[in-house]
């Protein structure tokens, strides 16, 4: 693997001890000059199944249904796709991470200190994660404590197609477990290095990290993606062209998640990632009323691949 052997001579351009700082900092000026568009929400707990899952309800999307209006007149003017990440804002520019991606703020974020880790050239958000995307990742992990998540593809919740990764700070709550479904986590049954979760009625595939990677990101890069191969290939996903179907990954400092998806919604709420860490979002009473009614645990079982 020539490229993962050219990023462990040190291509990370990161300053290490400097990008929580970057991040606040960025922060106060994007909403000084009215670039990062924060999307307000409210919250609260619903339990099912031993989870207390964290339900945000947006009240206000006017600014991102905005956007996207003005994303598809772009398109249709230009007659290709928009990407509001080639180039990216100035205004949201995070920190340069390595001669292969960089970090911004992610412009209509729900959570405080939401970030994205772009490319820097054109990808597909489908194709397959690389050494160069967890040399990123595990750079950003060692710095800022937090959940990265990957939605491959539009059936996993995707809005653009150049590829990024997404990081959120922990705690994802304001009280009990750091992230929702840490409690089942904690009762998984391994077969070598694979594990799967007894609470989890879908195909799903869950394994520990080596807990030694924040004093080497570029050296355990490459055992991070051997790992994320495995979770692939566990899950049944066949890669063809360096692509695969689509699934949600999750990833802290201690572990991953791999769930593959079958759809977007359910019925008219989108899940994304942030769904099997246990963290949904909904955009009106009504739709909180769907999930009440239904159960979180239930959606999540419909839109991945039930094993029920």
């Amino acid at each position: 693997m020539p490229k993962g052997k050219e990023m462990a001579q040190g291509k990370i351009l990161l300053k290490p001890g400097t990008l929580w700082t970057s991040v606040k900092d960025r922060t106060k000026h994007a909403l000084q000059c009215g670039k990062l568009l924060s999307i307000p929400t409210e919250f609260e707990f619903v339990e099912q199944d031993e989870v207390r899952f964290l339900v945000r309800i947006l009240s206000n999307l006017v600014r991102k249904d905005a956007a996207k209006q003005k994303q598809k007149k772009q398109t249709v003017s230009s007659g290709k796709d928009f990407n509001p990440f080639l180039p990216y804002e100035e205004d949201l520019f995070v920190a340069d991470i390595s001669d292969t991606h960089v970090c911004i703020l992610n412009k209509f974020n729900v959570v405080e200190y939401h970030l994205l880790i772009i490319t820097r050239v054109f990808e597909e958000q489908e194709s397959l994660l690389t050494v160069e995307d967890f040399v990123a990742m595990l750079a950003c992990l060692a710095d800022f404590d937090g959940l990265v998540f990957y939605n491959s593809g539009k059936i996993a919740g995707a809005s653009q197609r150049h590829k990024h990764l997404q990081v959120v700070p922990l705690p994802l709550t304001p009280s009990g477990a750091q992230i929702p479904i840490e409690p089942l986590l904690a009762l998984a049954k391994f077969q070598d290095a694979i594990a799967t979760i007894p609470g989890f009625p879908f195909v799903h595939a869950f394994a520990t990290i080596d807990p030694h990677w924040a004093k080497s990101p570029l050296i355990k890069a490459e055992a991070t993606l051997e790992c994320y191969h495995k979770l692939l290939r566990a899950v049944g996903l066949d890669t063809v062209d360096g692509k695969s179907g689509a699934y949600n990954l999750l990833v802290t400092r201690e572990w991953m998640l791999i769930v593959p998806r079958s759809q977007e919604h359910f019925q008219s709420i989108s899940v994304n990632s942030l769904g099997f860490a246990g963290a949904l979002l909904v955009r009106s009473d009504e739709e909180m009323q769907i999930l009440k009614d239904q159960g979180p645990m239930t959606i999540l079982k419909n839109v991945a691949l039930s094993t029920q």
